[in-house]
């Protein structure tokens, strides 16, 4: 279940990846069936080894065509030189932290000019939905704290060189799932209808018609917005009517 679409992220054999928050590794498994070497980094020590589970698994299939590095740490601080990525996924991140500006710069910073960069947020539309029906949604620990604005975030990825080319949506059958949460407690976890529900979403990742019908529905209610942008150089110049258009693009939308 991968909100980065690899096609518009352009993941080629013998990239060098960094999936910054990579959680349980959802990317990080996708990127490790190419030949490419991708990095997880993630603040969750469980998470993590989950991940590592996984990947170990994998390995025993001869499913691997890459090769895989896990690594604890802050997702937004990172040890790198700068330029040392091909490309950077950062899905659902900057909603957890405080301030997105400084998570772009040094996100920008380590990716290296002419490589490319996905940044996925939850809608505007969900967040303000969940908010109203949860008053948990955004007090929880380790969830989210702040809604991201998606017409900010552009713009943050402008000021840092990073030229938005895509915009695409993710996942609405998530979204009917987290107001079922915020409906019945999020922190409720055997509420049957959340459980029915979830046991729907397993049947639909097995299901290429209920796929297909998902894609429909993310001109509807998408859970996640994808920002999809290029790293220029510092020579280049990136005009008023270019950032123009890329926020108009976030607006209307590249849909999924």
């Amino acid at each position: 279940m991968l909100t980065v679409d690899f096609r518009r992220l352009g993941i080629h054999k013998g990239d060098v990846i960094l999936d910054a928050g990579c959680g349980e590794g959802r990317h990080v498994f996708a990127c490790f069936r190419h030949s490419c070497s991708v990095l997880g980094m993630d603040l969750s020590q469980q998470s993590l080894l989950k991940a590592r589970y996984v990947l170990a698994q994998m390995g025993e299939r001869n499913e691997a065509k890459g090769c895989a590095l896990l690594l604890r740490g802050d997702a937004l601080r990172f040890p790198f030189q700068g330029g040392t990525f091909d490309k950077i996924i950062c899905a659902e991140v900057l909603e957890h932290v405080a301030d997105e500006r400084l998570g772009i710069a040094e996100l920008a910073r380590i990716l290296r000019v002419g490589g490319k960069i996905a940044i996925t947020v939850p809608t505007l539309f969900t967040e303000y939905f969940y908010a109203k029906l949860s008053q948990e949604y955004f007090r929880t620990p380790g969830g989210h704290v702040r809604k991201v604005i998606p017409q900010a975030l552009a713009r943050s990825m402008e000021e840092n060189r990073l030229r938005l080319y895509a915009v695409g949506f993710a996942h609405a059958f998530h979204s009917p799932y987290w107001m079922l949460r915020c409906i019945f407690g999020l922190h409720n976890e055997k509420a049957a209808i959340p459980l029915a529900y979830r046991k729907f979403l397993h049947l639909f990742l097995f299901s290429k018609p209920l796929r297909f019908f998902e894609r429909l529905c993310n001109y509807i209610f998408p859970k996640s917005i994808i920002l999809y942008a290029q790293k220029f150089s510092g020579k280049d110049s990136f005009t008023a009517e270019t950032a123009k258009s890329a926020e108009k693009g976030i607006t209307i939308g590249s849909r999924q």
